[in-house]
């Protein structure tokens, strides 16, 4: 599981023209800092470690720590390093994710399974998350035990989204609590860093990191549905990944409930989901799931999640930062059509 945001979100006409211009210089510091850590005496290790960095991700953790620091000050020394941790983080999760999915693509270029190997990308992404780590020592024992927490809880979203639900365990609350630690812990510790470091006050600080927890969960959701809803040129992945190798994710698991079992496609849908599928199969459980009910309700959940993160905001200080927090949950509501 994995998401992006459009590179033009900064200029949409609800974000204040200076904050995107602020947050867009700073964004290109940290761009600077990723390739310099990244880089490496040996090729192979420095074309690998670049090789997702160079493939058009949209540094959209990097972006919450920058947004986040508005609250204070913005032009506190710690942010742009603190920024490019989280980005190097999640960059790391990534090689692991597709080592562990077999993926082909990875932002639309080959995965660096594909391309070098599982076990250079494995490596790849221990050397990554390592080059994180030595920028983190300089931000304090804080930062480095804040983002400890986190990256527990990648692994164990992870663990727990390869074990699967034990038995007689909801797989509703199983896949949430998964998307919860591998996709909302990291983008929640973002807006946290950037509070923090900004030095916007502690209950600052704590209000804009539950925001951000639930904006991870929409975050999330809105990728899933756009797996099955979308092209692949709006995820960066072949539509129906999730659906070829057998992963359940939101509209599969509420297209499984009991109650659904009304249309006539259903007793097929049930027989495709929860495995692997050839390119026919999933072809098929493409077309019946999108026009299933199911994915309505998906969608329902996921602006469930948005108005809470929007709840949050809405108690924070009013004023461009806000604004542009309030108009990212308005877009990852509007990537699920």
């Amino acid at each position: 599981m994995s998401g992006a945001v459009p590179s033009d979100f900064l200029a949409q006409p609800s974000i204040d023209a200076g904050l995107a211009k602020e947050v867009q210089e700073a964004l290109d510091h940290v761009e600077k800092l990723l390739r310099e850590t990244v880089s490496s005496s040996d090729p192979l290790l420095t074309e690998a470690a670049s090789h997702l960095l160079s493939a058009g991700g949209k540094r959209f953790r990097a972006s919450l720590v920058l947004l986040a620091s508005h609250f204070g000050d913005p032009h506190a020394p710690e942010l742009v390093r603190a920024a490019a941790v989280v980005e190097l983080t999640h960059v790391a999760t990534l090689y692991h994710d597709d080592v562990m999915d077999e993926a082909e693509l990875r932002r639309g270029e080959p995965s660096a399974n594909q391309r070098w190997g599982n076990s250079v990308a494995i490596l790849t992404g221990d050397y990554v998350f390592a080059r994180a780590s030595e920028i983190l020592a300089d931000l304090g024992t804080d930062a480095v035990r804040m983002q400890a927490r986190t990256f527990g809880r990648l692994v164990q979203g992870q663990i727990l989204e390869t074990a699967g639900p034990q038995d007689g365990a909801d797989p509703l609350e199983h896949y949430l609590r998964v998307i919860s630690d591998k996709t909302a812990s990291l983008i929640a510790s973002s807006a946290e860093f950037g509070a923090m470091f900004s030095r916007s006050g502690p209950q600052i600080t704590r209000t804009i990191t539950r925001a951000c927890d639930a904006l991870g969960m929409a975050f999330q959701l809105a990728d899933d549905i756009l797996d099955v809803a979308g092209e692949s040129s709006e995820s960066g992945k072949v539509p129906g990944t999730d659906l070829r190798e057998g992963v359940l994710t939101l509209p599969m698991l509420y297209a499984l409930r009991p109650a659904d079992a009304g249309g006539a496609a259903d007793g097929r849908l049930r027989e495709l989901l929860g495995r692997p599928l050839d390119d026919a199969e999933t072809e098929e459980a493409l077309a019946l799931l999108r026009s299933h009910t199911a994915m309505e309700e998906a969608r329902r959940t996921t602006r469930e999640w948005a108005d809470q993160a929007r709840a949050e905001l809405a108690t924070l200080p009013a004023g461009p930062p806000r604004a542009a927090f309030e108009a990212l949950c308005d877009y990852v509501v509007r990537r699920t059509g």
